[in-house]
């Protein structure tokens, strides 16, 4: 009887590492190293997440914490380094570089969007004086029977030309040189300006702003102009 019992807890043993070897295969183990899970934020969606402005969604900047004084991004020289020190006072996460960069990919977006006729994707894109103007003439071209082709070979530059701060709202405005291939086609597809085989070098003079006191880290297109 003495016998098997002791078979008994042997084979329970088993059962119980075989059962916590399956967990250990399941579950995995924790080696002190794994990274932190993030921080639940309010998604688009979600009801309690701040409203957005008019013509919101332009350059999305990261979520950061504000930095230590010491910590603030570098303001490049040039004629507008008073300006983007004002505005990196009213929001210490701003970086010119960083928004520099969002800047050449919002340039990208509403070049292609204007050339589609995709006035939903313009609406969030530009303010709304810009945005009547970029919807105007996209209507124009349909009246017509017109559509545009534009292809963005590539930005040559992207340099920041302007900045100020009037009152809470930062104002930035970038001078793009880019390689554009731009024709215009008629009903029965002859292209009747432009040519699609010709790359054209076209410079813009585009002015972004955002009102530093928002929660919202976006910026819009508010102004559009040509070097004279």
């Amino acid at each position: 009887m003495g016998d098997f019992q002791f078979l008994d807890i042997i084979l329970l043993a088993l059962v119980a590492g075989f059962i916590l070897l399956r967990l250990r295969s399941v579950l995995g183990t924790r080696t002190g190293h794994e990274k932190p899970r993030e921080a639940w934020r309010p998604g688009p969606r979600d009801p309690k997440a701040p409203p957005q402005p008019d013509g919101a969604k332009i350059i999305p900047m990261p979520d950061r914490q504000i930095p230590a004084r010491d910590q603030l991004a570098p303001i490049p020289p040039g004629p507008a380094q008073a300006g983007l020190g004002r505005i990196q006072q009213a929001d210490r996460s701003f970086d010119p570089a960083e928004f520099l960069s969002g800047a050449k990919g919002a340039y990208e977006m509403i070049v292609g969007a204007f050339a589609a006729g995709d006035v939903q994707t313009l609406r969030q894109l530009l303010s709304r004086d810009v945005f009547g103007d970029f919807e105007a003439a996209i209507k124009q071209r349909k009246a017509d029977g017109l559509t545009q082709e534009t292809t963005l070979v590539g930005i040559d530059e992207a340099e920041i030309a302007d900045a100020d701060l009037k009152g809470s709202v930062a104002e930035v405005t970038i001078r793009f040189v880019s390689q554009l291939v731009n024709a215009t086609r008629n009903a029965a597809g002859a292209v009747v300006a432009g040519d699609p085989a010709r790359v054209d070098k076209v410079t813009d003079i585009w002015t972004f702003a955002r009102d530093t006191t928002s929660r919202d880290p976006n910026w819009t297109l508010i102004a559009t102009s040509s070097p004279t």
